[in-house]
């Protein structure tokens, strides 16, 4: 039997917390020993005004059943100040769970700059501002781990979502990218493409699967992965509905073609269907592995 995951004595940040996928994430942290910061603007899930009474009835919720908690109402585009109340209550910061989100769908032809640039605003560049505040104290005590929040409308593309799947993937390349450079820290960075019942996508799944996809479903994950039980960095997990599944990027072994001698656009098309065959696919880790066949390929023709 797995040993039992405590926080104990850890100070968690989960942001968007004032209901859906937050609330549940910081109610299980809470519940597994942690000190939690209950962080919601409480604005609309369009992005717009903002309500403290989200936070504070979750940081009711959570003292009500024992736990320990603190309600921020900052924005995460003020990710310095929400880390700062972290530090004012508790004095430290261990974990960051990017949660925070909205949702302006519009197809690409009637996409205007506002619905782009909030979407990217409080996805990314929320989730940056937060992890980049917590960063440096993570490094100082050599111990940290960060949680992104992507989606498989990153990973696949989904219609009328291209301000949202260009945010949510570009997480997950902030994600690789943290993995690497946070490892030596013991600052480990895994990302997760929830698919949840909750106020964003109310209306977009069937009611009878919405009943079924409860938040309470994705937070276990979620407080695994930041825990010190977790070996696991650079991770992407699609999680829902009571299942999970680890994704990974896949890569034909393609074609080479001759680079001293060049190459023409009816070779590539001559070659488009071993270009694009999967059988024997490669799964790069990182640069050097995703270097790996063309290298082989150029050692051919080396002098």
């Amino acid at each position: 039997m797995s040993e039992a995951i405590r926080f104990q004595d850890q100070v968690v940040i989960v942001t968007g917390a004032g209901g859906g996928l937050g609330r549940t994430h910081a109610l299980l942290f809470a519940k597994h020993g942690a000190k939690v910061v209950v962080n919601d603007l409480g604005g609309s899930t369009h992005g717009e005004g903002a309500n403290s009474s989200a936070a504070d009835k979750v940081v009711e919720e959570i003292r009500a059943a024992g736990g320990t908690a603190v309600a921020n109402h900052d924005s995460v585009t003020d990710g310095e100040k929400i880390v700062q109340h972290a530090l004012d209550a508790f004095g430290r910061i261990d974990v960051v769970v990017n949660n925070a989100g909205i949702l302006r769908d519009k197809t690409f032809h009637k996409m205007e700059d506002a619905d782009w640039d909030l979407v990217y605003k409080v996805h990314v560049e929320g989730a940056y501002k937060v992890t980049r505040a917590a960063w440096p104290h993570m490094r100082e005590q050599g111990y940290g781990r960060v949680i992104f929040t992507a989606s498989t409308s990153g990973i696949y593309g989904n219609f009328g979502q291209s301000n949202y799947g260009m945010a949510k993937l570009g997480l997950y390349g902030l994600t690789r990218t943290l993995a690497i450079e946070g490892r030596k820290n013991n600052i480990l960075v895994n990302a997760i493409a929830p698919t949840g019942g909750t106020r964003m996508t109310e209306g977009l799944i069937p009611p009878q699967v919405f009943e079924q996809l409860k938040p309470e479903l994705i937070s276990p994950l979620v407080v695994y992965l930041a825990s010190q039980a977790c070996e696991e960095t650079s991770g992407l997990f699609e999680v829902g509905g009571g299942w999970i599944g680890k994704t990974r990027w896949e890569r034909s072994l393609g074609v080479g073609f001759d680079p001293r001698a060049g190459f023409s656009p009816e070779d590539v098309a001559a070659s488009w269907q071993q270009i694009c065959d999967f059988d024997g696919a490669a799964h790069p880790a990182d640069n050097i592995e995703a270097l790996k066949e063309m290298m082989e390929h150029l050692q051919k023709y080396a002098l």
